[in-house]
């Protein structure tokens, strides 16, 4: 990927990918090797600070300086988007029709099942 230029969200999305995919805090110089593609280890870090005042990263108090976590996994940061996406229209009813329109039958017949048990 060398030579392409990606954008800030994908670099951002790129960056939580590598750390969602570890049990341990990850150094810039790791999530750089992680994502490759020729990335600047500066730009990597660029880019942990911009999750970092997000919110969306924290920085291992315990264990190696300079290391980090994501702040929530994969799944609540998915539903964290679609929350703040909903809170951004004020006709939610016609967010969440969208959005089941959208569904495959299997996401649908999860979702009913989801519904049913809550």
């Amino acid at each position: 990927m060398a030579g392409v230029r990606r954008g800030a969200g994908q670099l951002e999305a790129e960056v939580l990918d590598a750390l969602w995919a570890t049990d341990r805090p990850l150094t810039p110089s790791e999530i750089q090797a992680r994502i490759g593609g020729g990335l600047a280890y500066n730009t990597v870090h660029t880019i942990l600070k911009r999750l970092w005042d997000k919110g969306q990263v924290i920085r291992d108090a315990e264990g190696r300086r300079g290391a980090y976590l994501p702040a929530k996994d994969a799944p609540e940061h998915a539903a964290q988007i679609m929350h703040d996406a909903m809170r951004g229209e004020p006709d939610h009813a016609a967010v969440l029709r969208r959005f089941i329109t959208g569904l495959g039958p299997d996401e649908e017949e999860m979702l009913r099942r989801l519904l049913d048990a809550g």
